[in-house]
């Protein structure tokens, strides 16, 4: 349960981070492929063996890793086309609604058990992040650019999804660390292309903000990957369990520090998704 709370601690101060960027006006996309760096060398100096690239190489996760770093840096592209066409609120309930897809995984994939208090809790947890999710009183999904919102549920899906599946297949725990930098490594190398590509017209301009905001972004990216790993491999947690409380905890901090931190307006649907976020996670870690 630590491990988990130190996934949600991290990932909201990824949120956080995120605030900033727009308020000294960073540029998002330069930071987010340093922050990839970042946390590449975070993994670096975690791993305890020697860095051996031929192990690596030959690792049965090597694909895996691969896999995840083009998801990485292809579902953030995705949820900053969302909101643009869409809006803020929807791209946030298709990230976060994703989270049924790791739940219904591992479920069906490893038999975990499905007690009454889960399933309300889940039902719980779903709702919770809708109502948390939406700034707005109406939410409003432009159909023609329904395929955005789309993707970017089954994108995030899929990368928890993927996440738990390699954990439970290949993983070891000492090996976190080393998954985690090859991860970052692959979505940096792919970020640095777009942005070379991006960059011939105009030319690269990048700034000390980014660079900054990218390492502190890359700390708490790193740190969210490495603990939410570390809570999958739990024997006391399911990965139902773990995705349904990590998610549902991240949207009900993040929008409270909001409140707090940036004097953001809650409306009322927002604290019916708080109060039930709670309720959710106490029937889940009671089933």
């Amino acid at each position: 349960m630590i491990a988990l709370i130190f996934s949600i601690l991290s990932s909201t101060f990824i949120f956080v981070i995120f605030k900033l960027f727009k308020k000294y006006q960073v540029n998002t996309l330069h930071a987010i492929v340093f922050n990839y760096y970042t946390a590449c060398a975070f993994g670096l100096l975690h791993y305890k063996t020697p860095v051996n690239i031929t192990t690596i190489l030959n690792a049965k996760w090597l694909i895996g890793a691969i896999v995840l770093g083009v998801l990485f840096i292809t579902v953030f592209n995705i949820m900053a086309l969302t909101v643009q066409k869409n809006g803020l609120s929807v791209a946030s309930v298709a990230s976060k609604m994703s989270v049924v897809i790791p739940i219904v995984f591992g479920i069906y994939l490893y038999h975990e058990k499905l007690g009454v208090l889960k399933i309300v809790g889940i039902v719980f947890a779903l709702i919770a992040v809708y109502l948390t999710s939406i700034k707005e009183k109406k939410v409003v999904f432009n159909s023609k650019g329904l395929w955005l919102p789309l993707s970017l549920f089954l994108g995030a899906g899929i990368i928890d999804t993927f996440i738990n599946y390699i954990e439970n297949t290949y993983l070891e725990p000492d090996s976190i660390p080393i998954f985690s930098a090859t991860i970052f490594c692959f979505a940096g190398l792919i970020g640095t292309l777009l942005i070379l590509v991006k960059s011939t017209k105009p030319p690269l301009n990048l700034s000390y903000k980014s660079v900054v905001g990218g390492f502190f972004l890359g700390v708490a990216n790193y740190y969210s990957i490495h603990y939410i790993l570390l809570a999958l491999q739990s024997k006391h947690l399911e990965s139902s369990i773990v995705f349904t409380i990590n998610n549902v905890a991240i949207v009900a901090t993040s929008t409270l520090l909001g409140l707090l931190l940036f004097k953001e307006k809650l409306i009322t649907k927002n604290w019916i998704g708080i109060g039930l976020a709670l309720l959710s996670i106490i029937l889940i870690v009671n089933s």
